[in-house]
């Protein structure tokens, strides 16, 4: 075989430019519904969300509890539903499903993974996290129902 240093240059060329698009960082992150960015005292009192449930995939594959040892449960797609950007550290913050009687869950995913999870928000089937400490950076949120596969539309509120 003849040495040819045009083809060798052509192909460590090519080489290089697919490594470098291999390493490169996910830009946009894939969610089923849509993001949003807030700020403090974005705008009183909720910011809202809109989505529906009807995965199977098991949100205890996540994590099992959240950082206060609350469990989670439901079931969802692998993939988040929303992502929540916080431009900056929230000192208080509630998530709050209305899907107008299905009994959902949730579980939001932050920076460096903390976790927290919500089910029953009270006396409604509907899920509910009020917590505190709620650091800048994206959270990843997925909406689930106890039963895998439930169809159901909903909204999300978030207030400070």
């Amino acid at each position: 075989m003849l040495f040819n240093p045009r083809t060798r240059f052509k192909n460590g060329v090519l080489l290089a430019a697919i490594g470098a698009i291999a390493t490169l960082p996910v830009l946009a992150e894939t969610v089923n519904f849509g993001t949003l960015s807030l700020a403090p005292g974005f705008g009183s009192p909720t910011a809202v969300l809109r989505g529906s449930t009807g995965g199977s995939y098991s949100l205890s594959a996540i994590a099992n509890a959240d950082r206060h040892k609350n469990k989670c449960l439901g079931f969802a797609t692998p993939t988040p539903d929303h992502i929540i950007v916080l431009q900056q550290k929230f000192s208080k913050l509630t998530i709050q499903v209305n899907s107008g009687g299905t009994d959902t869950t949730l579980l939001v995913q932050g920076p460096g993974n903390a976790v927290r999870c919500g089910d029953d928000a009270g006396q409604n089937k509907d899920a509910g996290i009020v917590d505190s400490d709620w650091q800048a950076g994206s959270y990843k949120i997925w909406v689930g129902t106890l039963e895998p596969g439930v169809k159901s539309n909903y909204t999300i509120s978030v207030r400070e």
